[in-house]
């Protein structure tokens, strides 16, 4: 690595409900810098959620990512002419950045309706425990599970 490291950069809170996490999550969403449309798509979504769920939509937001984001993960480890599949703990910052990237392509996968209602209906599963995104996590963790004979190869 050449040089100095980039300052972390602090993100400031979304404009209607201040949370940094949904700010994040808007970033996420973002395409080709078109962050009014990020937000509508989410404030779109937040305000079907409030509608179906009766509930505070932070709330159902906050336990949707809580069911997604994953403990372990693995990666790829060459050692002595094999690969082998790792399991690692996930780090916190990357837990949020992953369980954000696969509720975005669980909603882009569902089809014939606008991203704010996908998105909607993929955040309600998700805080219910089931979705798209909570399958990708379980498969993820049942593979650091079958692989941790593995773990050793960590260091």
């Amino acid at each position: 690595m050449r040089g100095k490291q980039a300052p972390k950069r602090k993100i400031e809170g979304d404009p209607r409900y201040n949370d940094v996490d949904i700010a994040k999550f808007i970033n996420y969403i973002m395409e080709k810098g078109k962050k009014t449309v990020a937000q509508k798509i989410v404030y779109g979504a937040f305000d079907i959620i409030k509608e179906k769920t009766k509930q505070d939509p932070r709330h159902v937001f906050n336990k949707a990512m809580k069911k997604i984001q994953p403990l372990m993960e693995v990666r790829g480890k060459r050692v002595g002419g094999a690969n082998y599949q790792v399991p690692y703990q996930v780090k916190g910052t990357r837990r949020y950045n992953l369980g954000s990237k696969w509720l975005i392509e669980a909603a882009k996968e569902r089809k014939g309706k606008p991203m704010y209602e996908k998105l909607a209906f993929e955040i309600i599963a998700a805080a219910e425990g089931d979705g798209a995104a909570v399958r990708k996590r379980e498969t993820i963790h049942r593979m650091a599970e079958s692989n941790k004979a593995f773990a050793h190869f960590a260091r």
